[in-house]
């Protein structure tokens, strides 16, 4: 009985120490850069980006793993899909009054608007083929 429970507080403590070092190295993870094709949005010009035309607006923060994640996927998307639609990002921890205008409750959200009205969204990581497809078939 004494040599179980001396395994089992082993294993967990390897456990806990394995989440730890991980959380931390996912923070440490750098920010991915923008291509140069993504549009970064504040309060100030949001509405005027989304206006006219398919939009794809990722509502993202920096502490937030799976927006990490999205950014590649994002720069991609942005290369591919050219004229047809602008990909933009709005930071939610520097403008949170926009999120709370579009009900974002959960990060990443990506929201398809087309004439500055909302058509489409999506939340969590989304690969590049299927938020080109979204775009696609909306056009």
């Amino acid at each position: 009985m004494g040599t179980t429970l001396i395994v089992i507080g082993s294993v967990i403590t390897i456990f806990f120490i394995y989440v730890f070092y991980m959380i931390r190295k996912m923070k440490k993870t750098p920010l991915v850069e923008n291509h140069e094709r993504i549009v970064v949005l504040s309060d100030q010009n949001f509405e005027n980006k989304i206006k006219t035309g398919l939009s794809l607006v990722d509502f993202w923060a920096a502490w937030c793993m799976p927006c990490k994640v999205m950014a590649p996927i994002l720069n991609r998307v942005a290369e591919d899909i050219g004229d047809k639609a602008s990909v933009c990002k709005i930071d939610i921890q520097q403008y949170p009054s926009v999120a709370a205008k579009y009900n974002v409750r959960s990060i990443p959200t990506l929201i398809l608007f087309n004439n500055g009205k909302e058509i489409k969204r999506f939340m969590g990581v989304k690969d590049k083929e299927f938020l080109i497809n979204q775009i696609n078939h909306t056009i």
